[in-house]
């Protein structure tokens, strides 16, 4: 069976071939052939974005062959992997080896490559992004061709193909900045409305890391910091394994699992459940090292769109969505999570050039978002946002083009390496054009 379909069930494909590569040599053999039969080739993750940003429609490169670590230069502090290791595999790699990435999202289930190719990102420190965190690469592109990119060897491509969409090339390698492994420890609070927000900078400005949670229809939101300290790995005070179950297994994923099939099936609960899940919410501190404290399991399935707004107006579009979400009919029962980004140097990075505010919207797998999206969309592309590249958005070329400065230079590379569209599929077609 050769379908190809993502974790969310949104976006599916039927790929001709399926091919799964187990050294540079063999990607650029695939890509050849594919050049040569003139079709199509595409280096599939996890199916974790919930886009058609992967979907394969000529050749499926699978990545399973291309995992591992391949380097490790304690000088220069960097770390190179294979594009297809999970990010879960890098992860504990690197913790056995005393080092760990200074920043990352809430999952850790996507490749490399995947996680970087669509901006996959958390929240605050120096760098919010895997792709900002890259400090080399190495690809297959249009004819075959092994190209290498850092700071200082074509920084072009470099700039452009650490968030490249797929669209360049295939990535075969991919070199990390790293840290030492330390401890993080998180503080997690319930926290109203008024004052989350009215403290929102505070909470950035005094803390490493800075997330917050919003249930609609009600005045709840939850405010999680974390921090960096002066500690080893082992002095670290994680959740019991008792607590850890219980609120980040059972009450995240099992209960909230059935609060979503029963606002399903009596939407006009919705509220009320809201209201009592964030009442339910508790104060919170623990630590440990850093990606089990960014992590965890998210077993309920779900669509999501997020976008990335300046700082300076991400809150009051906030307030407008909450305004809208109140006057309408929908029942929203996944909260809204608000993260901010430094600004970064990548071609198409949403936050390339400026400091964001990236708001996100989930349903659960079992709801229509065609209505709530499409309302919240409204109201983000008036502020300037730019949506996540592998998250649910309805926009196109003509209208992400003014969105992005460098929009033209990473469409030139685009013609530069991949010139007959090897790498291209529906998704980007759309939002890059032909």
């Amino acid at each position: 069976m050769t379908q190809w379909r993502n974790w969310s069930g949104l976006e599916s494909s039927d790929p001709t071939d399926v091919v799964t590569p187990a050294s540079v040599a063999e990607v650029a053999a695939a890509v050849t052939d594919a050049a040569e039969r003139g079709t199509t080739v595409k280096m599939v993750g996890t199916g974790h974005s919930f886009t058609g940003i992967a979907a394969p429609e000529g050749v499926k490169l699978s990545p399973a062959a291309l995992s591992g670590i391949l380097a490790v230069d304690r000088d220069a502090m960097t770390v190179t992997a294979l594009a297809g290791t999970p990010l879960h595999v890098l992860n504990d790699e690197l913790a056995r080896l005393g080092l760990s990435l200074h920043n990352m999202g809430d999952i850790a289930e996507q490749t490399l490559a995947g996680a970087t190719s669509t901006g996959t990102h958390g929240t605050g420190g120096t760098k919010a992004s895997l792709s900002a965190q890259v400090s080399g690469l190495e690809m297959v592109v249009g004819d075959g061709t092994l190209v290498r990119a850092s700071r200082d060897e074509n920084p072009d491509v470099f700039a452009a193909a650490r968030l490249g969409l797929g669209a360049l090339g295939v990535l075969t390698s991919l070199t990390f900045d790293v840290e030492p492994l330390g401890v993080l420890e998180a503080h997690e609070q319930p926290m109203l409305w008024d004052e989350a927000l009215a403290r929102y900078d505070e909470f950035v400005d005094a803390n490493h890391h800075c997330d917050m949670y919003w249930f609609p229809h009600t005045d709840r939101m939850q405010v999680k910091v974390n921090n960096r300290l002066d500690l080893e790995p082992d002095e670290a005070e994680p959740l019991s394994r008792f607590r850890a179950w219980l609120d980040d297994d059972f009450l995240s994923n099992t209960a909230f699992a059935g609060v979503n099939a029963l606002g399903n099936r009596a939407p006009g609960l919705v509220p009320r459940l809201n209201e009592l899940s964030g009442r339910l919410l508790s104060e919170r501190t623990y630590s440990d090292v850093p990606h089990r404290v960014f992590t965890s399991p998210r077993r309920v399935v779900f669509r999501e769109m997020e976008y990335a707004l300046p700082r300076e107006t991400g809150l009051a579009a906030l307030r407008e969505v909450r305004r809208l979400i109140d006057a309408s009919d929908w029942r929203i029962s996944f909260p809204v999570e608000v993260r901010m980004t430094p600004s970064d140097d990548l071609t198409l990075g949403t936050s390339s050039g400026r400091d964001s505010i990236y708001l996100a919207f989930h349903v659960n797998r079992r709801t229509d978002h065609t209505a709530y999206f499409g309302g919240v969309e409204e109201i983000l592309r008036a502020h300037d946002g730019r949506p996540h590249w592998g998250k649910v958005h309805t926009r196109t070329a003509d209208d992400l083009a003014p969105a992005y400065p460098r929009w033209q230079e990473f469409l030139d590379l685009r013609d530069r390496l991949d010139p007959d569209r090897l790498f291209t599929n529906t998704y980007l077609r759309r939002v890059l054009g032909d």
